[in-house]
């Protein structure tokens, strides 16, 4: 029997201390009026009660686990897409594992930075299509609070807290949600980078692993992604016979409202296509799509509704899904 993959829960869960433009403003050098213009971004919110990237993790899934018939034993698989995780082992998804006490589920993470959820995506759904899994859940969970310099305005500014889960179940073909796939990497250590670890130079009692703040190159991101996603997207579509006209919602990775618009333009697509939760989340890595997703299914009845996530991110990586519900 052929298999297909079927979204049947999804979920969100953000901290509950919001940060807003004025807060920032006061303790860096930056304004309100500035980033709303350059980011469209309001607020956001950030891990400020020591919750970590497996607690936002956890959250989100117990709220979509509390939507269906399941237990936390029923799962089989558990996918953790970020790039702030708890630490690098054991993996944030293994934590969940232990969390939700998944005890028949084999846990992982994936690093592909804000393309994350795509990615997580597209790996269940080779699982699940494999026959041997039958309920995978794919949780996208960052905590990018803890991994920013708050004298760096031009970085700080653009980034919040939260985390989406979806479950992903084995379904009859005809049943299938997950249509098409395409995701590149191209190779780019410096545009985008966080958490990385210096070699040591030499034998030293002093010697101690430090990590450095997120950083970015921020007009190079833009001139980037506008350049490139515009392109990838159309001409994906087209290798399905459709064109932008023909998806119904959009949901990018919630870099900033500015791209998500320039993306649009590009695509001559109305706004109203686009799911976009930047606004009063901020850039919130690999879970913006996550969350942005439940929050579009929460609100439309997506039944016989193209639904295209498009992730870019660090590395360079980028990639897109196309759903039909």
């Amino acid at each position: 029997m052929t298999l297909g993959t079927k979204i049947i829960a999804s979920a969100h869960y953000v901290p509950s201390d919001v940060v807003t433009n004025d807060d920032l403003a006061a303790i860096m050098e930056t304004n309100d009026e500035w980033i709303q213009a350059h980011t469209g971004i309001k607020e956001r919110r950030m891990s400020l009660q020591g919750e970590n990237t497996s607690d936002l993790a956890t959250q989100a899934a117990r709220l979509a686990l509390a939507q269906i018939d399941l237990t936390p034993a029923d799962i089989d698989l558990i996918i953790v897409t970020t790039f702030t995780p708890d630490g690098l082992a054991p993996s944030t998804a293994a934590l969940v594992q232990r969390n939700l006490q998944a005890e028949h589920a084999w846990a992982y993470d994936i690093s592909t930075a804000c393309a994350g959820f795509v990615f997580g995506m597209s790996t269940a759904d080779k699982f699940i299509r494999s026959g041997q899994y039958k309920y995978a859940l794919v949780i996208s969970a960052e905590v990018n609070s803890k991994m920013m310099d708050f004298k760096d305005r031009t970085s700080t500014v653009f980034f919040g807290d939260g985390a989406g889960a979806v479950i992903v179940s084995a379904v009859d073909e005809d049943e299938n949600q997950v249509v098409a796939e395409r995701m590149r990497t191209i190779g780019d250590a410096e545009v985008v980078h966080s958490g990385r670890v210096a070699p040591l130079t030499e034998l030293s009692a002093d010697n101690y692993p430090k990590t450095d703040a997120f950083a970015q190159l921020g007009r190079q991101v833009f001139t980037e992604v506008t350049e490139l996603i515009p392109q990838h997207i159309t001409e994906f579509l087209a290798d399905q016979n459709l064109s932008p006209d023909d998806v119904d919602f959009y949901i990018t990775h919630q870099a900033n409202l500015r791209i998500i618009e320039n993306i649009a333009d590009q695509l001559v697509q109305p706004m109203a296509k686009f799911a976009a939760n930047v606004v009063y989340y901020g850039n919130t890595s690999s879970a913006g799509i996550a969350m942005a997703f439940d929050e579009l299914n929460r609100k439309e009845d997506l039944t016989g509704k193209k639904v295209l996530l498009t992730g870019f991110g660090a590395g360079f990586t980028y990639g897109s899904l196309l759903l039909q519900f």
